[in-house]
């Protein structure tokens, strides 16, 4: 699929990127806005009045037929026009709106009469989300820390996954789209190691839903430092977890304040997300405590249904989007435990452990206040090699930087086995933790293991053969599938025409999968192929028929 196709319908099937108002009305600078969060009692249609059409974009469409999630339903309903007409016609000024929960986002240069509001027949409630403040946000644990960098010998976090092997199997996360949501990605369109996603154009777009803008290429460098977990290529140093995979980077952190608009923003970049057809969303963020004390989440609230953005996460799962999040850097803080929305109970929330596997003394501790088992899983969080300047390599060390480390290989997961659902890749890679049988309320179920989370997917869902392998279909038009009875270690693949010369070949080190899908025949002419399968356990030659289209 060409993403690039996937930009211009985006605006038209997000309300939430569609209908910004032009700031450049709004006089006051934005630390001096009061913005509310308005809930609405109703929608003002019901699905049965839309086609899927008008509703979804073709990519989130087809995400859900894909895995028989029913569509339209009423959360894929835009918030009423109507509705946000009259409130802006008090005065407020329309930011964004959330279709999966109802609500809209505005803003005032002053305190609105909540209580007028309120007395509109089709509002539920309304709620302050931030006021007027002084830029004074510590980022420390926030964003978890970062160092210069000396040792050449940097740590790759793939090794004690086996995601190196999946790698090195072809699965990489191509084809698949990973939404980043982040607080800026400052160098991010300059950086050595992203060069390469920037050159075959992975960066599929941009969005800041803060000020309501597409650049996104400032503020800070936290999402950049993700960024280069997630694709960034620098040899004998950085090794992403998923280079083959397509990006969006999208900003939902205002890193000057701390209010719950944030989670707002959240919800329009995860709306966003599920209209571009994002197959993971990927979120090194959280919250529990605002700036204004009066706002804080409890740890009573921390039960996978209460705070916002845990509701928009689980949201977002519906959807079919796998969502993965740090689980917070607060076990050495007052707080002590996870934040939201890792919470969720269709959340992948992440923890972060050293290299030598145990717990680093800064991952929040579990479980959710429901009794969840929370974190889910760990990865290597500490002293990651990181790029967020040009010309020079960092660490860093923080639950931010343990779960790219997991979503990027999960998209490698994804590409292996494209039937899985969010759901079964969660289930699988509890089942392959080292502490699936005796989970805690610190590592969770423990360190994946990405080649048993493999093998457990296609046990399910991968056509497994009674011999040894099998080929088709026969005849075929685009494309060859081989299948395996065991993963072949060693693998090469040759095809050759029916006149002797060859056509194509491949050939794996090592190969994981029980799989492969040859493709390219599209413009190879019509006739009989011969495909020479070489593995560990044997080899087989299959005649292959190529019919036209």
């Amino acid at each position: 699929m060409n993403r690039q196709k996937i930009i211009k319908p985006l605006l038209t099937f997000l309300l939430a990127a569609s209908l910004y108002s032009s700031h450049a009305q709004v006089a006051a600078d934005y630390n001096d806005l009061y913005l509310y969060r308005v809930y609405f009692n109703d929608k003002g249609s019901g699905p049965e009045s839309w086609s899927p059409e008008e509703l979804l974009s073709p990519a989130a469409a087809a995400r859900r037929e894909k895995l028989g999630i029913p569509f339209p339903v009423l959360s894929d309903i835009p918030v009423s026009r109507e509705h946000i007409t009259t409130v802006t016609g008090l005065g407020l000024s329309f930011r964004c709106a959330s279709k999966w929960m109802n609500t809209a986002l505005f803003s005032y240069d002053k305190q609105a009469d909540t209580g007028e509001l309120a007395e509109l027949w089709f509002i539920d409630s309304v709620r302050l989300v931030k006021q007027p403040s002084v830029p004074a946000k510590s980022a420390g644990s926030k964003y978890g820390l970062t160092s210069p960098a000396t040792d050449p010998d940097a740590f790759d976090p793939r090794l004690p996954h086996n995601g190196q092997v999946l790698h090195q199997s072809g699965f990489n996360g191509r084809n698949k789209l990973i939404a980043v949501l982040d607080a800026g990605f400052l160098n991010a369109d300059i950086i050595e190691s992203l060069t390469s996603l920037h050159a075959r154009g992975g960066v599929i777009a941009t969005r800041d839903f803060v000020k309501g803008a597409e650049y996104v290429y400032d503020y800070h460098t936290h999402g950049t430092s993700v960024m280069s977990i997630l694709a960034g290529v620098i040899p004998g140093i950085l090794n992403g977890t998923a280079p083959g995979a397509d990006y969006l980077l999208l900003r939902t952190e205002d890193n000057e304040s701390e209010f719950p608009v944030e989670e707002d923003y959240w919800a329009a970049g995860a709306e966003y997300a599920d209209s571009a057809g994002a197959d993971i969303i990927t979120s090194s963020l959280g919250y529990f405590a605002f700036d204004d004390p009066s706002m804080d989440y409890t740890f009573s609230d921390m039960d996978g249904n209460t705070a916002f953005i845990t509701r928009a996460a689980d949201m977002a799962a519906s959807k079919g989007i796998l969502v993965v999040n740090s689980a917070g850097n607060e076990r050495n803080n007052d707080w002590l435990r996870i934040i939201a929305p890792s919470d969720g109970d269709s959340v992948l929330g992440v923890g972060a452990v050293r290299h030598d596997l145990t717990i680093s003394d800064f991952s929040s501790a579990g479980y959710s206040s429901d009794g969840q088992v929370k974190p889910d899983v760990v990865a290597p969080g500490v002293s990651l090699p990181i790029q967020f300047e040009p010309g020079v390599w960092h660490t860093g060390s923080g639950t931010s930087f343990s779960c790219p480390v997991i979503s990027g290989l999960c998209a490698s997961l994804m590409q292996a086995v494209p039937e899985a659902s969010p759901t079964e890749i969660i289930d699988a890679l509890h089942r392959s933790s080292d502490r699936y049988n005796y989970p805690d309320t610190l590592f969770g179920y423990g360190l994946p293991d990405f080649l048993k989370t493999l093998g457990y997917l296609e046990e399910i869902l991968t056509f497994i053969p009674e011999v040894m392998m099998t080929a088709g279909p026969n005849p075929f038009v685009d494309e060859i599938n081989l299948w395996f009875r065991e993963a072949p270690g060693t693998l090469t693949v040759t095809v050759s025409s029916n006149t002797g010369s060859q056509v194509k070949q491949q050939h794996f080190p090592i190969y994981a999968s029980r799989s492969l899908r040859i493709e390219g025949f599209g413009r190879m002419a019509q006739g009989i192929y011969f495909v020479r399968v070489e593995t560990e356990q044997g080899e087989r030659v299959f005649k292959m028929i190529r019919l036209r289209r």
